[in-house]
């Protein structure tokens, strides 16, 4: 497995990194790490898929993205700030194993191996550019094409083999509805739409992508 967030690290740091992590493994549904539990680890995730939420002030729930195997969470706590707090809720999708390590730990590498510190720098860059793309988004796109968006990027996650043919997305509408932020009847709407001009086929907790260029033609 390789992660993207060590490729700027020279052979020996990444090692000697990855030879301090302690494997995790979770449950489908499990609860990683809650919002506002003390930051106290990174996590390289080695295989499953993690949905990041928030809780929005009015008490609602909110799916920030996606996380797919080579990605990670948990870079706050890599910062030398007293108190750092989960800033989401990371669930496990499906079964996952994470590979973690401490921020003392971290820390205590960097002293030895000073190139280790791209990693911090890397991983707020990464995020700092997601985010920036995430709030164009939700200024300037409309729900039809945010849900557009989010099949495809969806259907690329969890297309098999070459990603020819259809791609099974084993999530329910209420999840996609909080990955776009709209409510379920609004994306239900949507999806019925989809579904009519033979896009995609909606079954009890699964959304089906029949027609990806198809769905690609209509974002534009």
């Amino acid at each position: 497995m390789e992660f993207s967030l060590l490729a700027s690290l020279p052979e020996e740091a990444r090692r000697t990194l990855l030879g301090n992590v302690r494997r995790r493994t979770f449950a489908r549904r499990e609860v990683i790490v809650h919002e506002g539990d003390p930051a106290d680890s990174l996590h390289l995730v080695r295989s499953g898929r993690l949905a990041v939420q928030v809780s929005t002030p009015g008490g609602q729930v909110a799916m920030l993205r996606l996380i797919t195997p080579g990605g990670y969470f948990g870079e706050v706590a890599l910062l030398e700030r007293a108190e750092s707090r989960r800033s989401a809720t990371i669930i496990a999708l499906e079964p996952a194993e994470t590979w973690s390590i401490s921020s003392a730990t971290f820390h205590a590498l960097r002293v030895e191996h000073p190139d280790i510190q791209h990693v911090v720098m890397t991983a707020l860059a990464e995020r700092v550019e997601d985010l920036s793309r995430r709030l164009l988004e939700a200024m300037y796109d409309g729900l039809d094409r945010r849900v557009f968006r989010q099949l495809l990027y969806l259907s690329e996650v969890y297309a098999e083999g070459t990603g020819v043919g259809p791609v099974t997305i084993p999530l329910t509408q209420e999840t996609l509805a909080e990955f776009v932020g709209g409510t379920r009847p609004s994306v239900n709407a949507v999806l019925q739409r989809l579904q009519d001009r033979g896009l995609i086929e909606l079954t009890r907790g699964r959304i089906v992508v029949l027609d990806r260029a198809g769905l690609a033609a209509r974002l534009g």
